[in-house]
């Protein structure tokens, strides 16, 4: 399911949020620009995207398909829906059994009308510091989409909150933890909370690197260092959650690279270790990721 190399564990190669946001900028869509921004980042040891955008967000697995193609790195699909604002209507009138058999034939057969499968659930979400209804719904339908499939889940939270609350409903639904990542940790700036999430068993993600308008990177990098004190490095991913055209280095962001050529030194220069610094990007990922049959 991965290759061999470095991992952003959390991206969005194309997203339009910009229904509700009201700005064009929300609307990435820049498909030469991506292209290129992914090349780079093969030159520099990425092999693998995992791409969370799902139902609510315009997904359009067939313009990611063609970026992979052209960039070389293979990109991870996702499916299912996203935060309460953004989910269509028809989750309102749709039942959690059929909602769940949507996920499933994206996962077995290909999203949509294509024969792209998707490779894991999510980002799924919850609303700062609750989980709607309509998201339980969303909730509940995945997990029975992931026994289903085994596929793993990922998640939404919305400037870090609402995570503790969403794995004690993992628990309740009896689903393995270790099959779980928590996203968006980073934007707590709390450390205790991350390695309590930790604790039992899930993944976590520090997936918003660059976007020090929600949290300084140097917070983000006092938190990794305070897991790495506990020895609590082996579930930990990095991404950058890139969403905008005004992230994109032709468009005068940061760019992708940034990850690797900015955070990255960044971290080493403030006593992160080069071993949880390859764990973050490569070997976690890929024991996430991996097939069950192939453990």
């Amino acid at each position: 399911m991965l290759v061999e190399g470095y991992t952003y564990a959390h991206e969005h190669t194309t997203i339009d949020l910009s229904s509700l946001k009201k700005s064009d900028d929300t609307r990435l869509d820049c498909f030469n620009e991506t292209v290129e921004e992914y090349k780079t980042l093969y030159d520099k040891g990425v092999r693998n995207i995992i791409d969370v955008t799902v139902g609510g967000m315009e997904r359009n697995p067939e313009y990611v398909k063609k970026v992979q193609e052209l960039s070389g790195i293979n990109i991870l699909q996702s499916t299912g829906w996203y935060q309460d604002k953004f989910l269509p209507d028809y989750i309102e009138t749709t039942s959690i059994e059929d909602l769940a058999d949507m996920m499933i034939k994206d996962i077995k057969i290909g999203i949509g009308h294509t024969d792209i499968k998707a490779g894991l659930i999510g980002e799924i979400a919850t609303s700062k510091q609750e989980m709607t209804s309509r998201e339980r719904k969303v909730f509940e339908a995945a997990v029975i989409a992931h026994k289903a499939t085994g596929v793993p889940i990922t998640t939404h939270t919305t400037l870090g909150t609402f995570g503790k609350e969403q794995v004690a409903f993992f628990k309740e639904q009896s689903v393995d933890l270790s099959r779980v990542v928590i996203g968006h940790v980073d934007l707590t700036g709390d450390a205790d909370y991350v390695l309590d999430l930790l604790e039992e068993g899930v993944y976590v993600e520090f997936d918003t690197v660059g976007k020090e308008n929600y949290m300084p990177d140097l917070t983000r990098i006092d938190m990794l260092k305070k897991i790495e004190e506990k020895g609590m490095t082996d579930k930990v991913f990095l991404s950058m959650d890139i969403t905008r055209k005004s992230n994109l280095k032709p468009f005068g962001g940061i760019g992708y690279s940034y990850l690797l050529d900015t955070f990255v030194p960044l971290m080493k220069e403030h006593g992160i270790s080069d071993q949880f610094i390859e764990k973050m990007l490569v070997d976690n990922p890929r024991s996430f990721f991996i097939k069950d049959d192939e453990q």
